[in-house]
This record gives C-alpha cells, sequence and structure tokens, in this order.
C-alpha cells in the first residue's frame, strides 16, 4: 500500500461523530450541534420552485448567485450595520468549507494559528491540514476567551487567530469590550482573526457583537444557514472579508467545490431575505430548554457555567461520566474532544425535545450518582 499524507496522519476522526455513529437508535441524543426544527417553509418553496424552472441545471458562479450574495451583504448590514460588497462574499458548502477556505488561504506551511481551547473540533484539524501548527490557547473560568491569553500567545510565525462567538462548545459570547480588542489585535499585529459567527443568532444574555464591525482588512468571517434557518443537510455557508483575501479563498473554492450546491443557494437566499421570526422563535426555544439543562445539571450536582447562548453547555463532570450516560442511552461528548482542556468536562447539545432533554437529565443524575 501506498503512503499516506502527512496531513492527514496529523489529524483523526471527529469525536463527535465518532460519537455520533456508535450511538444506538434507542438513545437520546444529546451529541449532535442540530436544530430540530424544520427548515422554514418559504427556503424549501424557493428550492422547489429553482428546480422546477430548471435554474438548479447548471454550475453558478464560482462565488454563488450574486442574488444569494446580495442578500448575504443585506443580512450583515441589517444585523452588524457593516456594508459588505456582494463581490466580496464565496457561497460555500456549509460554514466548514468557509473555515477551511479561510485557513487554506492564509496559512503558510509552520505558520501558527491561535486557537481556544476547548474549542470546536474543526479549528486544530484544519489548521494541521493546512499544513500549520496550531496553538491552543485556555479559556477563562467562565469559558471565554481572553483577548490577552490571545496576544501573549502571538509569535513572530502567527498567521492567524479563531473567535468562535456565541462559542461551540461552550456557548460563551464575547463581549463587546472583547470584540473590540480582538479586532486591535488583528489590526496592531497585522495578524488575521476568522471569526466563525455561525450561532450569532442565539444570543440570551447580552449581543453578539463582530470584529468586522471594528476591523475590516484583518477579519474574515464564516457563517451559515445551518444553524439560525435550521439547515444543516442543505450545505450552504459563506465567507467574507477583504477583497485581495476573498480572491485568495475563491482560488481554493473554485478547485475544491467549484460551487456551492445551486438549490441550496435558492434556499438560503429566501431565508435571509425572507421572513425572520422562525430565527427568533427557535432562540427562544434554545433559551428556555438552556435553563431546564442548568435546573437539571444543578440537581445533579454537576457545575456549569452559564452558556450565554448557541445550544450547548459545558458542565464539569466526574470521571466515568460520559461512559455511564452513553451505557445508560445518553449520548454526550467527551470534553477532551474539544481540547485537552476540555478534560473533566462534557459537552450537551439541548438543540433537541424539551420532553427528551427531561428524561435525559433524570438519567444524567443516576449517571452522577453512580460514578461518584
Amino acid at each position: 500500500m501506498t503512503g499516506f499524507s502527512s496531513r492527514v496522519e496529523r489529524i483523526s476522526i471527529s469525536g463527535i461523530r465518532e460519537v455520533f455513529e456508535a450511538a444506538g437508535e434507542d438513545a437520546i441524543n444529546l451529541g449532535l450541534g442540530q436544530p430540530d426544527f424544520p427548515t422554514p417553509a418559504h427556503a424549501r418553496e424557493a428550492a422547489i420552485e429553482a428546480i422546477r424552472d430548471g435554474r438548479t441545471d447548471g454550475y453558478t458562479s464560482n462565488k454563488g448567485t450574486l442574488e444569494l450574495r446580495e442578500a448575504i451583504a443585506a443580512k450583515h448590514e441589517r444585523d452588524q450595520d457593516v456594508a459588505v460588497d456582494p463581490g466580496d462574499v464565496v457561497a460555500t458548502s456549509g460554514g466548514s468549507e468557509a473555515l477551511h477556505l479561510a485557513l487554506e488561504a492564509h496559512v503558510d506551511v509552520g505558520e501558527e494559528v491561535v486557537i481556544p481551547d476547548p474549542g470546536f473540533v474543526s479549528y486544530d484539524a484544519l489548521t494541521k491540514l493546512a499544513g500549520g501548527e496550531p496553538v491552543p490557547v485556555p479559556l477563562r473560568e467562565d469559558l471565554t476567551l481572553d483577548p490577552a491569553t490571545v496576544e501573549e500567545a502571538l509569535t513572530e510565525d502567527t498567521a492567524a487567530f479563531v473567535v468562535n462567538s456565541p462559542a461551540n462548545p461552550t456557548g460563551a459570547v464575547a463581549s463587546e469590550a472583547d470584540v473590540r480588542e480582538f479586532a486591535r489585535i488583528a489590526r496592531e499585529h497585522d495578524v488575521l482573526c476568522v471569526s466563525d459567527e455561525v450561532y450569532e443568532h442565539f444570543v440570551f444574555d447580552g449581543t453578539h457583537r463582530s470584529p468586522l464591525e471594528y476591523e475590516r482588512e484583518n477579519v474574515v468571517v464564516v457563517n451559515a444557514c445551518s444553524k439560525a434557518y435550521s439547515m444543516t443537510g442543505w450545505r450552504l455557508g459563506w465567507v467574507t472579508g477583504a477583497s485581495d483575501r476573498i480572491e485568495r479563498m475563491l482560488r481554493v473554492h473554485q478547485y475544491a467545490q467549484a460551487c456551492a450546491s445551486a438549490p441550496a443557494q435558492f434556499a438560503a437566499e429566501a431565508a435571509l431575505s425572507g421572513p425572520q421570526g422562525v430565527v427568533g422563535e427557535m432562540r427562544d426555544s434554545f433559551e428556555r430548554r438552556r435553563d431546564v439543562v442548568l435546573d437539571g445539571l444543578a440537581e445533579a450536582g454537576l457545575e456549569c457555567p452559564t452558556p450565554q447562548g448557541a445550544f450547548y453547555a459545558m458542565p464539569r463532570v466526574p470521571d466515568g461520566f460520559v461512559e455511564e450516560c452513553i451505557e445508560r442511552g445518553v449520548v454526550i461528548v467527551p470534553g477532551e474532544a474539544f481540547g485537552a482542556r476540555g478534560a473533566g468536562h462534557a459537552r450537551i447539545s439541548y438543540a433537541t425535545a424539551e420532553a427528551d432533554l427531561r428524561e435525559a437529565l433524570d438519567v444524567m443524575g443516576d449517571a452522577a450518582s453512580a460514578v461518584r
């Protein structure tokens, strides 16, 4: 057998997917970050209409349809009061490809990328696939990323640092002051800030802020329709930033993907441009579920910083807790799947029905008692 790429040998299967694939059919799965709401009807109908009209039969522009990119630009104007040129947007196959483009286009072999630890699994893996070196930095006690810690980690070899707010796996939301600091760091150190804002609409306490509001040249924003519009299966995301950065990311995109799925582009355009009430309804539902989870964890004697956004909680758990929960039919993800400093924690996704959550929390209470 021929050899394998050293870059691929440096990464492994995601711990999230390993747990998900191993879950039994009857298990309550709190391991996957997937909203349990349907895709908005007007988005689905837009895709169906485009298919019927034959508008999805060929490639779109590499960057995506102009109409979609205009809808994305209008979204940034509406939500962040930031003027984005539609020409500075690339529609991607989900937020995952957008992250890949951002790192592949900006990280050279041996260069460093500062990432949160614990943090989303892709940051480490995609840095390695780009030939870079991840530099994990610890979070504060409340699980937020400290700009001072990021700045201290910068070296002459740093190509980028990653900010994720609201955050996966912690549910933490960066304060406006911290976001301003991230923008300042990017500007003053002339280093790229990759801002992952996929969960931006699910903020319960505080307000979402983007580094793009305070710095344009050295910030790249990654986003997607996956969470806000419950479109994980549609695989439609985007990346935006300065024109020269977009041009480099487009070079990678056109060979890796050619263009995002045409039906998904029409659905995303409708989701972004149409009624936004469903987004608020999901946010309110996730906030209620968060409170249910926090109450249940407290009853089980498990300490958990209050998640301010997304739909994750990351309690501190005793040894053997995750395995005991899985054995009892409740799937959660061990914290170390998100970095070495995630050890002693577990990630719980509460993007599932409240009745299932309550049943799972009862099981967690029994599991906690069993392993203490």
